[in-house]
């Protein structure tokens, strides 16, 4: 059950738009009060009616609210909260949905006044989709979302707005803020920036990228393609956010790719094939955690969502 009556959404993109939908398929009947930087964004928004109010600035939408959720790029995060903290109402909870988390807690908590909780999160849902006709009821379905809880705040602050991410379909775990940073970096950071590398190489050979590297690409290439399409704001705002944690990763995946540089290179394949079949293994592990299908893949054909249009 949510018990939030009041939900301001800060930034209308992908995830705020799912968050909305998600908390319509789930019955919430409570006030949903979104608000974005532009002009544009916040007409878009209106249009599309997943709020039941586009507020014109954050203030305002945080006006009333018992839950707020920052659902910005993580390096505004510390300036909406500063200009938020004095409308902010005892007794209310702020979360947000970043995939950095200490330096979003170093921004943000100086600026929570007392009585009022602030519940880090972080929902490891996504597409490559951005904006606010981007958002779909079912991103969060079985996706967890991971809360970073700062010392001594209530528990049954942290159950309350737990309960809430479950009822848009996640599973709910917390973390240590740093080794949150830490395995996000293995399993989010660092892939994407390997998948830009890889796009930006491709396109560095420019006698093939206009031909071959693009008509022609298989699923590996494609999906490096779909990652590296992410919003550029957001991803450069988390390698600046998570750098220690970033650069530890990349120094592991260096001294791998020069382990199997000199493998190919030897002609080692004993050495490949054993570290394939563990790779593999690991693969298998995400299907069987339910993170993943293993139904086959030639084409990525995936039925449009189009999300409910609510009354606003």
């Amino acid at each position: 059950m949510i018990e939030y009556k009041h939900v301001a959404l800060l930034g209308l993109g992908l995830i705020s738009s799912s968050i909305a939908h998600a908390l319509r398929r789930a019955g919430f009947d409570g006030k949903i009060v979104g608000t974005a930087r532009s002009a544009a964004t916040r007409q878009q928004a209106a249009a599309l009616g997943f709020c039941t109010r586009i507020a014109e600035t954050n203030r305002e939408a945080v006006t009333g609210a018992d839950l707020v959720i920052i659902c910005t790029p993580v390096g505004a995060m510390g300036g909406i909260a500063a200009e938020i903290a004095p409308a902010l109402s005892p007794g209310a909870t702020v979360t947000d949905v970043g995939s950095v988390k200490c330096r979003i807690i170093e921004a943000v908590s100086p600026h929570i006044p007392d009585g009022v909780d602030f519940i880090p999160g972080h929902p490891l849902a996504g597409t490559e989709h951005s904006g606010p006709a981007s958002g779909f009821a079912e991103l969060f379905d079985n996706r967890w979302c991971l809360l970073t809880p700062l010392e001594g705040t209530e528990t049954a602050a942290i159950e309350r707005l737990g309960t809430f991410w479950q009822a848009l379909g996640s599973r709910v775990d917390t973390m240590d803020p740093s080794h949150h940073d830490l395995v996000l970096a293995v399993t989010s950071h660092v892939p994407h920036l390997i998948a830009y590398t890889m796009v930006g190489v491709a396109d560095d050979l420019q006698r093939v990228t206009e031909s071959e590297v693009v008509n022609y690409s298989a699923a590996g290439f494609r999906d490096f393609t779909r990652i590296a399409a992410s919003d550029p704001t957001m991803w450069r705002d988390v390698f600046l956010n998570n750098k220690e944690a970033t650069l530890e990763i990349l120094g592991r995946f260096t001294e791998e790719l020069f382990a199997l540089q000199r493998a190919i290179r030897t002609g080692d394949g004993d050495h490949l094939h054993d570290y394939f079949t563990h790779t593999r293994a690991i693969r298998r592990g995400i299907i069987d955690a339910g993170q993943d299908t293993a139904a086959p893949d030639f084409g990525r054909f995936v039925a449009a969502k189009l999300p409910p249009k609510e009354p606003s």
